[in-house]
């Protein structure tokens, strides 16, 4: 079962500019394989794409089931992504100065989310319009 963990945490100085930016609660997201306890996204705080196990604090995380994600290809796009470095040409052109941009080998957390779960144009994504299209997706 795949879930959409997001973060809600007060984090840093970088997660209040993108909940400031987008008008979001949300400042981070991660994809939770929850069969087998693993969190997949880019993270800026690791260095880019990588799984780790982590405690989800209500009080920091909401979780979201997305019955309809395909595991196996989340877990592709993982094992082809893992270890890439963190995107952020790809965050500052496409979230903060709307431009289309997509720079190969890289990734920020909603962009990375996006394509794990197969929707198009994935740096169009910040935390908020992903978890919007999940649920709408889910409807």
């Amino acid at each position: 079962m795949i879930q959409l963990a997001m973060y809600k945490g007060k984090g840093m100085i970088g997660n209040a500019v993108i909940r400031a930016w987008t008008r979001s609660n949300y400042s981070h997201c991660e994809l939770v394989d929850a069969d087998v306890g693993v969190y997949m996204s880019s993270s800026l705080r690791d260095g880019g794409v990588r799984g780790k196990r982590m405690d989800l604090e209500p009080g920091n995380w909401d979780v979201f089931e997305l019955p309809w994600a395909d595991g196996r290809r989340v877990a592709e796009h993982f094992e082809q992504t893992r270890g890439q470095p963190y995107g952020w040409l790809d965050l500052l052109r496409t979230q903060f100065l709307n431009r289309p941009f997509d720079q190969e080998g890289s990734a920020f957390c909603s962009e990375w989310c996006a394509a794990a779960l197969g929707f198009p144009n994935a740096t169009s994504y910040s935390p908020r319009t992903l978890l919007d299209m999940c649920l709408y997706r889910g409807r």
